[in-house]
């Protein structure tokens, strides 16, 4: 559960970190601010740590934070392709 969840996280932050990203719609004020965020989620995953489930989802929401860099930087359908993925990945995690 915490390698597939760890690993979507690390995919969102690559996406985060492109150069040509617009952050002018998302609740992130830029990418530094972004990477920070993520780098929580990442870093507590790695340790064994669960993080909250409404922190992640925040992140992965319709309108949310990442859908709106996604959409005004280009790469919308990356976005929802990795959206589905966390979606099941944390349903899983909910299972177990």
């Amino acid at each position: 559960m915490s390698e597939e969840l760890i690993d979507i996280f690390q995919r969102a932050r690559d996406l985060i970190a492109r150069p040509e990203n617009d952050f002018a719609w998302s609740s992130w004020k830029d990418a530094q601010a972004a990477a920070q965020e993520l780098d929580a989620i990442i870093a507590d995953l790695q340790a064994g740590r669960r993080p909250d489930a409404l922190t992640m989802q925040v992140i992965f929401a319709p309108t949310g934070p990442m859908q709106e860099v996604s959409l005004s930087s280009g790469w919308g359908n990356r976005f929802l392709g990795l959206a589905e993925e966390f979606d099941a990945a944390l349903a899983r995690a909910a299972r177990s």
